[in-house]
């Protein structure tokens, strides 16, 4: 068995004497997805900033890997307006080359927008542009919070499989914070539910059925999609050979 890249061993943390996690202890080995969801206010966003380094616990401990190399997608980020910056140079703040950029750009599926001005990327392009981003430097454990935040359904349903296959290709770890309960069960291997402390885990089929996410969530049905065609990055249905197919929509499950 692998060693985990990472490991969090009965880790704790507050903020103004208020009990944000508790008694967390979870491991991410490479290759595998996990997806942490949770109700607002349940300490996700704290969790991913211990991950990344940004927060120490209170309590507990967490491990890495010495050959962990992190690549990270915010919720959102904000681009004024007034700054003429293109996409390809929005990545190469991250200090690399032009080349590793359009690598980057064509691995998402947008190097067409290389030249783009990024503020006027729509918001499936956007969210592709960040992941690009998380991913120049060729990580393997991808820390992607919310990355389908602000894209209709059909784009959620292309980010989720791309993000799957960006998982294959670079033989990366990927953990998601993500809302999107019913899509998001078929896009990973490993669900962790959080309300301060880990209420349940598991594979997304067995997760659903417990208790304790049912308290949280109800009852949620597993997201399927079935087409026999391709979507546009605005979502609109291709055939095979990439031509509009007018007043027509997916079937889903």
């Amino acid at each position: 068995m692998n060693k985990p890249l990472i490991s969090l061993k009965s880790v704790s943390k507050s903020f103004a004497g208020q009990a944000v996690l508790q008694n967390i202890s979870m491991s991410i080995s490479g290759g595998e997805i996990t997806t942490i969801i949770g109700p607002n206010g349940a300490g996700k966003s704290s969790l991913v900033r211990i991950i990344l380094g940004l927060i120490e616990p209170d309590s507990g401990k967490l491990e890495s890997s010495t050959e962990l190399r992190i690549g990270y997608m915010p919720q959102k980020l904000h681009i004024d307006p007034t700054l003429p910056i293109s996409t390809c140079r929005f990545l190469q703040l991250a200090n690399t080359s032009h080349q590793a950029c359009h690598r980057a750009l064509d691995l998402v599926g947008i190097p067409e927008l290389n030249n783009s001005p990024f503020h006027k990327l729509s918001g499936g392009e956007m969210q592709r542009a960040l992941l690009a981003r998380a991913i120049l430097r060729e990580p393997n454990l991808l820390v992607l919070d919310e990355p389908v935040q602000g894209v209709d359904l059909n784009g959620q349903n292309q980010l989720y499989n791309l993000i799957g296959e960006i998982s294959k290709s670079l033989n990366c770890a990927v953990i998601m914070v993500s809302h999107d309960l019913h899509l998001v069960m078929s896009a990973t291997d490993h669900v962790i539910c959080l309300n301060h402390h880990i209420c349940c885990q598991g594979r997304p089929e067995q997760v659903t059925q417990n208790p304790a996410y049912l308290d949280i969530f109800g009852k949620t049905s597993i997201y399927n999609h079935r087409h026999d065609h391709q979507h546009s990055l605005q979502g609109e249905v291709l055939d095979a050979q990439g031509k509009h197919r007018h007043g027509e929509g997916c079937q889903h499950d």
